[in-house]
């Protein structure tokens, strides 16, 4: 199992790694904070350690983030103790909390309770696909970059889904249009044209450029 720290305390963040590791988990300690969602959509961690209080945003912040893309168990840990801040941590979606200083057998019972709980009767890996920020949630075809989100036609979530998983290679036009296809979509070659452009715009218009890259006789690809 594979646990992610977020905490900016070093002190805090290799006690919780050693303690972690000492039970034979799989432990990421994360040491930049400006893209804690990227970061967890790469690791996929089975549970997140989550402080409140970070730089750039705080813990509500991500915990909130993540919760739009998947349901794995997060524990706050934090000094702060006042009832709304607990009321908070659950409000956001967080499924425990813990006070510092805290008891680290407590703690662990609290980390293994909840991974048998979660991973029991749940499938909590994230729903979604990303690159370079960009997020495809795969449940409900919306587009993600930062604080911006964008829906997606059936046709525009199909084609950027396909070159997403088959990000680095080029995807001809002709595989496109036959994966079209089996999801009962006829589009023809001008149909793809458009929708590709109307795809770029939207992606554009999130505020990352030149996502998708035309190789000209080839097809496309996100590099």
């Amino acid at each position: 199992m594979k646990i992610m720290i977020v905490e900016d305390d070093h002190t805090i963040r290799d006690l919780l790694g050693d303690m972690l590791e000492k039970w034979n988990f799989e432990v990421i300690k994360l040491e930049e904070f400006e893209h804690v969602l990227e970061a967890f959509l790469n690791e996929k961690p089975h549970l997140l350690l989550l402080d409140i209080n970070l730089p750039f945003f705080n813990g509500f912040h991500w915990c909130n983030k993540i919760r739009e893309v998947s349901q794995v168990p997060i524990i706050f840990i934090s000094s702060r103790n006042t009832a709304m801040d607990m009321v908070m941590a659950m409000n956001m979606g967080g499924d425990d909390f813990i006070q510092k200083p805290f008891d680290t057998d407590v703690l662990l019972a609290k980390i293994n309770a909840l991974l048998r709980r979660s991973y029991s009767y749940t499938d909590t890996e994230p729903n979604v696909l990303e690159h370079e920020g960009i997020i495809l949630n795969l449940k409900d075809w919306k587009l993600l970059y930062g604080d911006k989100n964008v829906e997606l036609t059936k046709t525009e979530f199909l084609i950027l889904k396909l070159l997403l998983q088959n990000k680095g290679s080029v995807v001809n036009r002709k595989k496109i249009m036959r994966s079209l296809w089996k999801d009962e979509n006829f589009v023809d070659d001008n149909t793809l044209t458009v929708n590709i452009a109307r795809l770029r715009k939207k992606i554009d218009e999130l505020g990352k450029k030149n996502f998708i890259t035309t190789k000209k006789g080839e097809g496309y690809i996100i590099q």
